[in-house]
C-alpha cells in the first residue's frame, strides 16, 4: 500500500485529507461517520464562548449551475456554529477518545483578547490536537471586528495571532486567511512574525451568485432581501491556488489548502504548489463523506505511476517553475495543430479564433478546419474551446531569414 501519510504543524495525519470547518464537521456524529469513511482528520465547525450570540438566518445557501452542471460554486450567509465552546470541548474528547489516530482540530472566533485565549485553554484541556483561527469569514459578524475584518488588516492579523500563541501552551496554531486583501502574502507574514505555526489558504470569496430577475432579490432570499455571502467550490479553485502559490513562494510556513478540492488531481496540484494538508469543504458537502476513497485512490495511483515514495516529494514541485511574468521566454514560438481523427467538425474553433483569436483558422469543404501557420501567433485559446480536445499547441522552429 502505498503511504498517504504526511506531517502539517508537527503533527502527522494519516492521509492529507482533512474536513474542513464548516456543517460537515458541526455534529459529533457526522465526523465520527467521516473518520470510519477514511478521512485522516476535520477542523469541528466554528465556535465562540457561551456569550456570543450567534444568530443564523434561512435559507442561507444557493448554489451557481455552469453549462448544466449543478454546483460549479456554492454561495452561503452561514455563520460560526451556533454550538458554543462547551458543547465542542465535549466532542473533543469523545472523538479523541473513540479515533485516537486521526486528527481532530478546532476552530474558533472571539471579540476580544480574553474570549480567543480561553477558548484556546478550553480546548487543549480537552486534548485538541490543533486550534485554527478564523480571521476570514468574508460575511461574518464583522460589526463585532470579526471574520475578515481581522484578515484584511496585517497588523490585526499579527496582534490576535500573537494572542492566540501566547495562550497555547501544546497544540499548535493555525490562521486561516481571507483572499480579500491585496497581497495575502503580507498576512501571512504577519502570521509568521506572531509566532503561530502555520496558515489556512483560503477561506469563501466573497460574492454574489445571482439575483432573481422577476422579483429583484439576490440569492439566497430570506423573506425578500439577501446579503453579500462567501462563495465556495470547484469556481474558486484558481483563486485558492494563486494564495497557495504566493504564501509558498514568499513565506516560510506551512500550510493547509482549502478551495475549490473537488477530485484527487485538484489535490495533487495544491502539494505541488505547497500544501502540506488538504482541507475539503464543498465537494464532501455534494458527494458524501465517501468522496475520501476516490481522492486517496486516485492520489495513491498517481504516486504509484509518477514513483513518489511518499507525499512529501510532491510538496512544492511546481514552485520552481513558477516564475515572474517577466521571466518567460519570448523565443518560445507555438502554433495550433489539428487531429483531424478526433475532430467532430463543430466549426467551435474557427468562430473563436475569428472573433476571439487572430484569423488563422479556416474551414474547408469537408469541415475540418485548417490552420494558416502565418497567422497562428499561439494564443491557445482554440484549444479551450473544442470539446473533444482535437487542437493542441505544438511547438515550431523558427524559419531563417
Amino acid at each position: 500500500m502505498t503511504d498517504l501519510s504526511l506531517e502539517f504543524c508537527g503533527i502527522k495525519y494519516p492521509n492529507p485529507f482533512v474536513l474542513a470547518a464548516a456543517p460537515t464537521t458541526d455534529k459529533e456524529d457526522m465526523v465520527a461517520r467521516a473518520f470510519e469513511a477514511g478521512w485522516g482528520g476535520a477542523v469541528l465547525k466554528t465556535t465562540s464562548v457561551e456569550t456570543e450570540d450567534v444568530s443564523l438566518v434561512y435559507p442561507m445557501m444557493v448554489g451557481m449551475d455552469y453549462d448544466n452542471k449543478r454546483l460549479a460554486a456554492l454561495e452561503n450567509i452561514d455563520l460560526i456554529s451556533h454550538h458554543h465552546i462547551d458543547v465542542v470541548e465535549k466532542r473533543v474528547r469523545v472523538l479523541k477518545k473513540e479515533f485516537p489516530d486521526r486528527v481532530v482540530a478546532a476552530s474558533i472566533m472571539g471579540q476580544a483578547k480574553e474570549h480567543w485565549q480561553e477558548l484556546v485553554g478550553r480546548l487543549e484541556e480537552a486534548g485538541v490536537d490543533l486550534i485554527e483561527c478564523s480571521f476570514s469569514c468574508p460575511h461574518g459578524m464583522p460589526e463585532k471586528g470579526m471574520g475578515s475584518t481581522i484578515g484584511q488588516n496585517p497588523e490585526l492579523v499579527e496582534r490576535t495571532a500573537r494572542w492566540v500563541k501566547e495562550a497555547a501552551k501544546r497544540v499548535p496554531i493555525v490562521i486561516k486567511l481571507t483572499p480579500q486583501i491585496a497581497d495575502i502574502t503580507v498576512a501571512a507574514e504577519a502570521v509568521k512574525k506572531s509566532g503561530a505555526d502555520g496558515v489556512c489558504a483560503i477561506n469563501t470569496v466573497k460574492g454574489i451568485l445571482g439575483v432573481d430577475i422577476y422579483d429583484f432579490v439576490p440569492y439566497p432570499k430570506v423573506n425578500d432581501k439577501s446579503t453579500i455571502g462567501g462563495v465556495s467550490g470547484r469556481a474558486i479553485k484558481p483563486v485558492a491556488l494563486r494564495c497557495v502559490a504566493e504564501i509558498a513562494r514568499s513565506v516560510d510556513i506551512p500550510i493547509t489548502a482549502s478551495g475549490g478540492i473537488t477530485t484527487w488531481r485538484d489535490a495533487v496540484e495544491f502539494l505541488l504548489l505547497g500544501a502540506r494538508n488538504l482541507q475539503v469543504c464543498t465537494a464532501a458537502m455534494q458527494y458524501g463523506f465517501d468522496l475520501v476513497d476516490d481522492l486517496k485512490e486516485g492520489l495513491a495511483n498517481y504516486m504509484e505511476e509518477m514513483n513518489f515514495s511518499s507525499v512529501e516529494q510532491i510538496v512544492g514541485k511546481s514552485l520552481p517553475k513558477l516564475v515572474d511574468h517577466g521571466s518567460l521566454s519570448r523565443e518560445n514560438r507555438v502554433v495550433s495543430r489539428v487531429d483531424e481523427d478526433r475532430c467532430i467538425k463543430c466549426g467551435r474553433c474557427f468562430v473563436a479564433c475569428n472573433d476571439g483569436g487572430h484569423q488563422a483558422i479556416t474551414i474547408g469543404e469537408d469541415r475540418i478546419p485548417q490552420i494558416d501557420e502565418e497567422e497562428c501567433v499561439g494564443c491557445g485559446f482554440c484549444t479551450t474551446i473544442c470539446p473533444v480536445y482535437c487542437l493542441e499547441m505544438q511547438k515550431v522552429e523558427e524559419k531563417n531569414s
